[in-house]
């Protein structure tokens, strides 16, 4: 596989990252065993997966720093890949203590940034999953979908294809200079000439006027400060914890359906919920909470292609309100707001503009970003397939998703569905907020609100 150069957006997560914000996005999942006989061994599952990496070269590459900056890094094959360095066994059998440890370790730079830890022999033997991918790899949606390298839609898998697989010679140090300096210059006279090529078509000059105040919409969203909030706003530590919680997605259906809204809003108006009651509890002001809500940008046709292929809206969470409906309608209002001022897609020509400006620039533009005075959290929700996913013959259970925390962030909210369940994994710093368990219990209970009043 060839090299390629990460886009601005990508790079902006290795930017961000620091010794207490490590920027993977992971996954925690339990399988059943199969019907009639054991569980695969550990051997086996490695074996399954190293049999697929052909479906995503990616992962067979690391990143390839481009000398004086003068532009994104470069992937390149990892000459000395290893599968068993990336896919490892876990001597455990509490699968929560597992994914709080991988989570808490930032991934090595120096080969292809992902691992997946195997917990075999759990209890009714299970397996346990727990799997990070650096966000400059792939965004939650990619994350989901590559997914293949592991599940099948049946519970008899194709087989893996035998390794053919040869690294390509990474470019040198000069010609990855000579590369960046070339795109860099590029970049720069497309940027001088869009003017000229502008006025010669009215139809450009109209679409660039709605895109103009696209583009408004989204950068006054984002430049209206937030108030950090104590606890979710203060200095973070390395150490991290999943707290989980899994629910039939029909109850957040039951609840769409009869008050005429999304699913996407019933998540955000029960996490409201949860933090308000979280907050009530530990004594702290309920207040509105500045919200990052991705939203994907996929095309039909591209669900195979990684890196990161989303925007984001700013939603102000209602924390405020004790109304549970009208949390819900306060939320449905912000975001179809949002949407139809085109914010997602002016957030998205913000984020491609960074691509032209000098890299110290960007580099300012993403620790901007990722500060607490910019969102106070960030909440994803991330669709999967509505169809039972297998392993080896092994049912998925549940799937909970990861997204990552920058520096002075302590609580990171995702929500994957699949298989006709919703799966919450709430990711929070241990020593900020080491009671995220009883947060997870809160939102349940938001949810048992919603479906008793949509009843």
């Amino acid at each position: 596989m060839s090299a390629a150069r990460l886009s601005a957006l990508d790079a902006s997560f290795l930017e961000v990252e620091s010794p207490t914000a490590h920027m993977h996005v992971g996954w925690v999942a339990t399988f059943a065993p199969p019907a009639g006989r054991s569980a695969p061994s550990f051997e086996e599952v490695r074996d399954h997966l190293e049999g697929r990496l052909c479906r995503a070269p990616r992962y067979r590459q690391r990143l390839a720093p481009v000398p004086l900056g003068v532009h994104e890094p470069l992937w390149v094959d990892d000459e000395d890949f290893d599968c068993s360095r990336h896919v490892r066994h876990a001597r455990t059998t509490d699968l929560g203590e597992l994914a709080d440890s991988v989570m808490s370790m930032p991934l090595a730079r120096d080969r292809p940034l992902w691992e997946m830890w195997i917990a075999t022999g759990l209890a009714g033997d299970r397996i346990g999953l727990v799997g990070k991918v650096h966000h400059c790899l792939v965004d939650g949606i990619a994350a989901v979908e590559l997914a293949s390298l592991v599940l099948d839609a049946t519970p008899h898998p194709e087989a893996g294809e035998p390794s053919s697989w040869r690294p390509e010679p990474a470019p040198g140090v000069l010609e990855r200079l000579a590369g960046g300096l070339r795109d860099r210059i590029s970049a720069q006279l497309a940027l001088l000439t869009a003017p000229a090529a502008m006025v010669r078509s009215p139809r450009r000059l109209l679409s660039a006027a709605a895109e103009a105040r696209r583009v408004g919409a989204a950068l006054g969203a984002s430049v209206r400060p937030a108030t950090p909030v104590g606890p979710l706003n203060q200095p973070t530590s390395a150490l991290r914890h999943v707290a989980l919680l899994d629910r039939p997605l029909d109850d957040l259906r039951r609840v769409k359906s009869h008050f005429q809204t999304t699913v996407n809003d019933v998540v955000l108006a029960v996490c409201a919920g949860g933090i308000r009651r979280f907050m009530e509890r530990r004594g702290q002001p309920t207040v509105p909470l500045k919200t990052m809500v991705p939203v994907n940008l996929r095309a039909a046709g591209s669900e195979g292609e990684l890196g990161n292929q989303i925007s984001f809206i700013f939603v102000d969470l209602p924390c405020d309100e004790p109304d549970p409906v009208m949390r819900l309608y306060d939320v449905h209002r912000a975001t179809s707001d949002r949407k139809r001022a085109g914010e997602p897609q002016g957030a998205d020509r913000v984020l491609r503009a960074l691509s032209y400006v000098p890299g110290p620039v960007q580099r300012a533009a993403s620790r901007m970003a990722a500060s607490e005075r910019t969102f106070n959290l960030t909440i994803s929700n991330i669709p999967g397939p509505a169809q039972p996913l297998y392993m080896l013959g092994c049912r998925l259970e549940g799937a909970y998703p990861v997204v990552p925390l920058a520096d002075r962030h302590a609580l990171s909210i995702g929500m994957h569905t699949s298989g006709g369940g919703a799966f919450f994994g709430l990711y929070a710093d241990r020593e900020a907020l080491p009671d995220s368990d009883r947060l997870a219990r809160d939102i349940d209970a938001s949810i048992d609100e919603l479906v008793e009043l949509a009843a």
